[in-house]
């Protein structure tokens, strides 16, 4: 009644203390008063939030038998790293509102099992049974989920019509991954019949949900002119969108639209800092444009050669034949003081034209070595 204000003034203090004194009470009362003390716990509510507080309650109403709405209950064990619950606790918790029907506990329990956690095997089969149960009710996590195994081929038989059946049906919930999934699915014909206009749709209802993927993928599609007309202020917009939420793609791809001026005003000092913002996420091209503009001391960077070699070989250990080809110049060279190398030159060298980079194959010609020491 405090608690919701029902035929008194809601009072959050007064319901925590009513609910205090019915703790022991016997059968469901004392369940209902456990249940909701731990609700005000978790919320804050009449009480300092506390999880450690709240999960406490919320094991001694669901060991007690009790758990009317146990989705509230699972959510809390999910923070047991925080709160020191063990994996097999969460796993006990939830097979019991698993079995009494709770799609969450089901989705919770269907993810110890693929994950093999908790002292259950790691059991595929057993996931996508438990993953099933909660799809049929409605969840939409479990929808996605169910869609992504079917089109992976995982604990079913591979089967795209299928993965796009409960990809519709979560996308139908607004699921933005499952959006996604659906909209890529019209965009490459899998499941489906190749539509590009229902890709976009599906496309935009997910970036006008935030999702990063939908917005990197517009910008894509703006800047390709497909099933749209090409508009780069339009792509620079959903590129920005996801850029800044961290997209690594995306940032890449801002720092491209300000060094070209395509979208946007031409302006290197803000495509050396979109650059970077990518190149500290592990993106091998941001960090390749980053070491150029450190070493030819543009965009506002002083020239830095330790700086520019720094992020060269950052890209060139992910396998990025331009800056393995440039570290191999940099090594015959002996740039920025340091000793010519001929040998770490040619392993440069070597790693570049395995991939197909010509420069980097004449250099190697013109030493008479081939791909192969």
């Amino acid at each position: 009644m405090y608690a919701e204000g029902r035929g008194v003034a809601k009072d959050d203090l007064e319901a925590v203390k009513w609910f205090r004194n019915a703790i022991n009470n016997k059968g469901t009362e004392g369940g209902v008063a456990k249940y909701n003390l731990a609700f005000m716990y978790a919320n804050g509510r009449g009480v300092a939030q506390d999880e450690a507080e709240a999960v406490k309650w919320y094991r001694k109403a669901a060991d007690g038998g009790y758990i009317v709405v146990p989705q509230d209950n699972v959510l809390a064990l999910s923070h047991s790293r925080r709160v020191g619950i063990s994996d097999s606790e969460r796993v006990r918790h939830y097979r019991q509102s698993a079995e009494q029907g709770d799609a969450l506990g089901q989705l919770w329990l269907a993810t110890m099992y693929w994950q093999g956690r908790g002292g259950l095997p790691k059991d595929e089969t057993q996931a996508v049974e438990w993953y099933r149960k909660a799809a049929d009710q409605g969840d939409a996590e479990a929808q996605n989920t169910l869609g992504l195994l079917y089109a992976a081929g995982r604990g079913v038989a591979r089967d795209e019509a299928e993965a796009v059946k409960w990809y519709r049906k979560a996308a139908d919930q607004g699921h933005a991954a499952a959006q996604v999934k659906l909209g890529d699915a019209y965009d490459k014909g899998l499941g489906v019949a190749k539509d590009e206009a229902e890709a976009l749709r599906w496309f935009h209802k997910a970036a006008e949900r935030g999702d990063s993927m939908a917005q990197y993928t517009l910008g894509l599609l703006y800047v390709a002119g497909q099933g749209v007309p090409r508009d780069e202020t339009e792509a620079v917009k959903w590129f920005r969108k996801a850029a800044e939420q961290g997209d690594a793609n995306a940032q890449h791809n801002m720092a491209v639209a300000y060094a070209q001026g395509k979208g946007v005003t031409r302006d290197e000092a803000v495509a050396v800092e979109w650059y970077r913002k990518a190149a500290e996420q592990g993106h091998a091209l941001g960090q390749l444009r980053l070491a150029a503009a450190y070493m030819g001391g543009r965009g506002g960077l002083p020239r830095d050669e330790v700086q520019g070699v720094k992020w060269l070989l950052a890209a060139a250990d992910q396998g990025n034949a331009e800056a393995q080809f440039g570290l191999g110049l940099w090594y015959i060279e002996g740039r920025g003081g340091s000793p010519k190398d001929h040998v770490e030159a040619v392993g440069w060298f070597r790693k570049a034209a395995q991939q197909g980079h010509p420069q980097a194959l004449r250099a190697l010609q013109k030493r008479g070595l081939g791909l192969i020491p």
